[in-house]
Order: C-alpha cells, then structure tokens, then sequence
C-alpha cells in the first residue's frame, strides 16, 4: 500500500486528510507580505541606474515637442468638434434637420390618425356585433319566457276542463238523494280475482 501512495501523484496529506477538511496547497515563487526579509538580501541596498545628463536633456527636449504636438493635436480636434456642433445647431445643417423633423412628425402623425381610424372602424363593428348578439339573446330568453308562461297557462287551463269535467260527477246536497238511488240500484262488487294478464277470473256473489 506505502508502494501505491509513493506512485501517486496526489500529496500524500491530500491523500490522509479527511473529506470534509479543506485542502490549503502552498503555492512556490511568491511571498506574502508579512513575510520578513531573506537573509541573503538583509543589508542589500538599492541604488538607482545612473543617469546620462546629455541623455537627460535630449529626452526633456522630445517630451516637451511631444507635448506641445499632442496639445495642438487635441486643439484641432476641440475646434473642429466645436465647429461641427455650432453649425448643427444653428447653420444649414440645423435647419435641414428641423425640416426633416418637422416632416417625420407630419409622417407620424398622418400614420397615427390612419391607425387610430381603422382601430376605431374594428372596435364599432366589434361592439355593433356585441350589441346585436345581446339584444338576440335577450329576444330569445323574451320568447322562451313566454312560451313557457303560455304552456303554464294551457296546463292550467287543461287542469280546470278536467276539474269542471269532474266536478259533474261531484256529490253535493242537491244531488246526494239521487246518487243513493243509483248506487243501490246499481251494486258493484270489488271482491274479484285476476290472472295473469289483468282478466277477472272469479267473482263473489253479493249477498
């Protein structure tokens, strides 16, 4: 086992540490900056590169023409963008733009009535359309309202015919002597038998 962790490329520690710890790896070459001074640079002293004054005085000389030829540079440019500008907003070109403005918002315009227009011809015809779906559907809950107030009423009406039919077979005080009569002139006997098929098969006699 000690023979396949030396093969390995992984550090040991990485290798014996636990997963859940976190892996800190030292990285060569650089130091921190509390780190203190190495030993071998303790009484090392800095001393600047010497400088050549004729080398000095050349370099001086060109970066002051480099200067000046960059500040002329960005004065040339300023002004012409100054210029540019100026007569954007008031020359020519200024005037030609209001124009041109002036004629997309004319442009805009007649496309904003046109548009407006149509939509308004789209949302008439719509609520024509609503209205007339509206008043249909009142006219047909109208009708069939009263198709059944009429079938009520035919019902009602066939309830009182029937009524007044049997109302002629009532028995009141005028009538109460007579219907005796027939009763007993009459004798009916509801003590039969029947067969399968609702036929009477045998009666009683009255006594």
């Amino acid at each position: 086992m000690l023979g396949a962790v030396a093969r390995s490329r992984a550090p040991v520690v990485r290798l014996l540490s636990p997963q859940a710890a976190v892996l800190v790896e030292t990285v060569r070459g650089r130091k921190s900056r509390t780190d203190p001074k190495a030993k071998s640079k303790a009484g090392r002293i800095k001393t600047p590169p010497p400088v050549d004054p004729v080398e000095m005085v050349v370099l001086k000389e060109r970066f002051a023409e480099y200067n000046l030829i960059m500040r002329a540079l960005r004065m040339e440019f300023k002004e012409e963008m100054l210029r540019k500008r100026y007569e954007e907003e008031t020359g020519s070109l200024a005037e030609e733009r209001a124009k041109q403005e002036a004629e997309e918002h004319r442009s805009l315009m007649a496309w904003n009535e046109a548009e407006n227009l149509r939509l308004r011809k789209i949302r008439e015809l719509r609520v024509q359309k609503e209205t007339e779906a509206a008043e249909q559907k009142r006219r047909e809950i109208t009708m069939l309202r009263q198709q059944e107030l009429e079938d009520y009423i035919k019902e009602k009406e066939k309830e009182i015919l029937q009524l007044q039919e049997e109302a002629k077979n009532f028995i009141t005080l005028e009538n109460l002597d007579q219907r005796i009569e027939e009763a007993l002139d009459n004798p009916k006997n509801y003590n039969f038998a029947i067969d399968k098929e609702g036929r009477k098969v045998k009666r009683t006699v009255l006594q």
